[in-house]
């Protein structure tokens, strides 16, 4: 299907329904996540992290941001677009948008758009709040935005999967809280891989998770773990792999038409 021929009002409409939800929901979906976020930054940005040596350069508190705006990315994308596309198949209002003259696309485009854009938002808060506590420097602003909006779609592309797979409340929660954060704890949130020994340092670079970070923080400090190119390589593979699965999900209506 050609970009002109989607179908602009319907994707507006479900758009702004599940950004209306954010604004009647402000307080669990945007307030809360920054105010624990936050609470790492006041723990080992300013109590512990004066304390540490520095890494790559940086202070240890400075070294956190990216990391930590990661970890909040990858969670939120995959919550908001999970819960966004379960709770019309938990209410039965999915069949209303099957039946409705509104193409896979232009439901994958709404859906992930809007949790995308609400986690994208989430992190430059988190980045402003940081601001407030560590000494922060970005030496590629392109490149950190690309980062960011790239993770984004893809984890949310990621979320929007899990919500269909899902057939109750307590699926939806089990991949982000027993594989995503595990991963992105693991990931170098909190530290450089190259500190690991040699053995472990090799099985952390099977984790998806670390090229994300790695790329993220290279757009701050201009240091990563892993080369660049490779962090934004994984980064499409990632989201193609995602794609493919949700385009097999519509062929094949898997727990959508069920």
């Amino acid at each position: 299907m050609s970009a002109l021929s989607l179908n602009i009002h319907a994707i507006r409409a479900i758009y702004g329904f599940e950004m209306a939800r954010t604004r009647r929901t402000l307080l669990q979906s945007i307030v809360s996540p920054v105010l624990s976020t936050s609470l790492y930054f006041v723990v080992f940005g300013s109590a512990i992290g004066p304390h540490m040596n520095e890494i790559a350069g940086v202070s240890y508190g400075a070294f956190l941001v990216p990391g930590l705006i990661m970890l909040g990315l990858l969670t939120q994308s995959i919550s908001n677009a999970s819960f966004g596309i379960y709770f019309p198949r938990f209410v039965g209002t999915i069949y209303e948008l099957l039946s409705a003259p509104v193409s896979p696309l232009e439901t994958v485009i709404a859906y992930v758009g809007a949790a995308a854009t609400k986690s994208t938002l989430l992190a430059l808060i988190t980045l402003g709040t940081a601001a407030l506590f560590v000494d922060l420097r970005i030496d590629h602003p392109f490149w950190m935005i690309a980062f960011l909006l790239l993770t984004a779609v893809t984890f949310s592309l990621t979320g929007f999967i899990i919500g269909i797979w899902a057939d109750n409340f307590e699926k939806l929660q089990l991949v982000p809280l027993l594989i995503v954060t595990p991963l992105t704890f693991l990931g170098g949130s909190f530290y450089s891989i190259d500190m690991l020994p040699p053995f472990w340092r090799t099985v952390t670079l099977f984790n998806p998770v670390v090229y994300l970070v790695s790329g993220f923080r290279w757009s701050f400090y201009g240091h990563s773990d892993v080369p660049v190119g490779i962090s934004l390589g994984m980064t499409f593979v990632f989201m193609l792999i995602c794609l493919a699965v949700i385009s097999w999900i519509f062929r094949t209506g898997y727990r959508l038409k069920r």
